[in-house]
């Protein structure tokens, strides 16, 4: 990767036309749009005008099939959820791995934030926004080791944490998530919280019927960053528990729109049923 991830910057755009939302917004990201190249943050100025602000997501929404946008907004709201519960009930840390343009460390008060990313990606982040106190590891998961890394940042293996690991499983391979996944059950201590999102393994098989599947795949893919792998839900359990990880929740992010865009009568915001978000416990 010679440049910041493609994919991390839509995601970044799909929150921030969220924060620019007058109302029934899932969440407050101010610092989204500063992690947008120059094109992005005009489409982002243009939406603070209501009328243009609908337009521009049923645009997103009509021409990217699957619901990358609304999923994007679901998952990000349903994370913050955990990642505050995890930290209300005693995590000291912690870490998004994978981090992306993810402002989490800005957002959401923890004692010690780790950012954990592709040097890449992580060095255009660091150009758009403050440090804040947040701790950079710059970390390839393709091929450097995650522990070591981290605790050469600071991080207290005795203490528990919370880590996020969003939108970066099926960009990887088999290997890499089963290196990654052994490496955090040895390192977190107990009572530590793992909050990562996945693909079904159907949606890329061909063995699964998803709505907008395949078209979501193709604009990735010539975005350079084609899916790689994914996890049936049936067994996620048990792959877990071979690695001394303990999952407690699984669901799409149609589950979450039910909850959280479903009460606020956005009812026609198109989300993923292969695209899934999983929380175990360590």
């Amino acid at each position: 990767m010679r440049g910041s991830s493609r994919s991390a910057e839509h995601v970044a755009l799909f929150r921030a036309l969220e924060h620019s939302r007058r109302h029934d917004r899932l969440f407050a990201d101010a610092l989204a749009t500063r992690m947008l190249p120059p094109g992005y943050r005009a489409v982002v100025a243009a939406s603070r005008v209501p009328a243009v602000h609908r337009w521009i997501v049923r645009y997103i929404d009509t021409h990217y099939a699957g619901g990358p946008r609304a999923s994007a907004v679901v998952r990000t709201r349903l994370i913050d959820d955990r990642v505050e519960a995890a930290l209300a009930a005693g995590a000291t840390q912690l870490v998004l791995l994978g981090a992306g343009f993810d402002n989490r460390a800005h957002r959401i008060a923890a004692p010690v934030a780790f950012e954990v990313d592709h040097p890449a990606t992580q060095a255009t982040k660091r150009r758009r926004a403050p440090a804040g106190g947040v701790r950079f590891v710059p970390v390839d998961l393709a091929v450097d080791a995650l522990a070591p890394a981290l605790q050469a940042a600071g991080f207290d293996a005795a203490a528990p944490a919370v880590v996020v690991w969003e939108g970066v499983t099926n960009y990887l391979t088999a290997e890499a998530v089963d290196t990654t996944l052994r490496a955090l059950a040895a390192l977190l201590a107990p009572g530590s919280t793992l909050i990562f999102t996945y693909v079904d393994r159907a949606a890329l098989d061909g063995t699964g019927a998803f709505d907008g599947v395949a078209e979501w795949h193709a604009a990735v893919q010539r975005g350079g960053e084609p899916w790689t792998f994914g996890f049936k839900p049936a067994q996620l359990r048990g792959y877990l528990s071979e690695r001394g990880l303990h999952l407690t929740e699984d669901l799409s992010t149609r589950d979450a729109a039910a909850v959280y865009l479903q009460p606020l009568g956005r009812t026609d915001e198109p989300t993923a049923e292969f695209y899934r978000i999983a929380v175990a416990d360590a």
